[in-house]
């Protein structure tokens, strides 16, 4: 397809183009947070790309910032942080190249920057990239998480010390063993309208009133108790999910809790 191309989002055409689908900013709570978060650290070096067809609008996206603020529980000094990427709200978008292309454009960056490489969290399970692309093009395997996370970097000097989640990532959730409690974030904007709803569920159908964490700032998203980083459930000290859910996720999940 040759109307595609990689746009450049900076906070002044952010809302022109909109952020995972929501495109309207009178409309979505979940737009209007995630321009505040991006116009926030965009001069401290984070950057967003979109995919973009003249045909079919937004087709994907990556963004990136430096390790030293990115919103994952990563130690990955001097590296550039992918945080997030995906291609193809259409399927004629997927399998295209398009993934590797917007990958490759971040390295260039890094290389640009001085940075000593790029560095990314992947998972086997949903919600995330998978490790695959990533290991095709030269990224190694630096770390891993449970259940499923894997932290990979690619770097420009073989020398250069691999990043590593946070110490203790595994056990921190065992520091929230009372009841329900809910961490999110504006970085990702699938965490506003299911949040709201899995509150309003816990409270009705279960009798709980969960702690809501929103969190804020890099120092609080890098000692979060999940690998994700910006969104968690943790019901009794254990979490019940890693990544943004539904309402009807929820329940069925607490169907086997409660």
């Amino acid at each position: 397809m040759e109307d595609i191309n990689i746009i450049d989002i900076t906070p002044d055409n952010i809302s022109d183009f909109g952020v995972c689908g929501y495109k309207d900013i009178k409309k979505h709570v979940e737009l209007q947070r995630k321009i505040a978060w991006f116009s926030k650290y965009n001069p401290e070096g984070l950057r967003m790309k979109v995919l973009f067809s003249k045909t079919d609008g937004y087709q994907g996206m990556i963004e990136y910032m430096p390790g030293e603020i990115a919103y994952r529980p990563i130690e990955a000094e001097n590296y550039l942080f992918i945080q997030c990427i995906f291609t193809g709200f259409k399927k004629e978008y997927k399998g295209k190249g398009y993934g590797e292309r917007l990958i490759r454009a971040c390295i260039t960056d890094a290389e640009e920057g001085k940075f000593c490489g790029v560095a990314v969290v992947t998972r086997k399970g949903s919600f995330m990239a998978k490790k695959d692309i990533f290991l095709k093009i030269g990224f190694i395997i630096a770390d891993s998480a449970d259940p499923d996370f894997d932290l990979l970097a690619y770097r420009f000097d073989a020398k250069t010390p691999l990043p590593k989640f946070k110490p203790g990532l595994n056990t921190r959730a065992e520091e929230y063993p009372d009841g329900l409690t809910i961490f999110r974030s504006a970085q990702c904007p699938y965490t506003v309208k299911n949040v709201d709803a899995i509150i309003k569920s816990a409270k009705e159908k279960y009798n709980l009133t969960p702690v809501l964490v929103d969190l804020e700032e890099p120092k609080e998203v890098q000692f979060s108790p999940c690998a994700f980083g910006t969104f968690c459930i943790i019901y009794k000290g254990k979490i019940i999910s890693h990544h943004p859910i539904s309402k009807t996720r929820f329940e069925n999940i607490m169907k086997n809790l409660v």
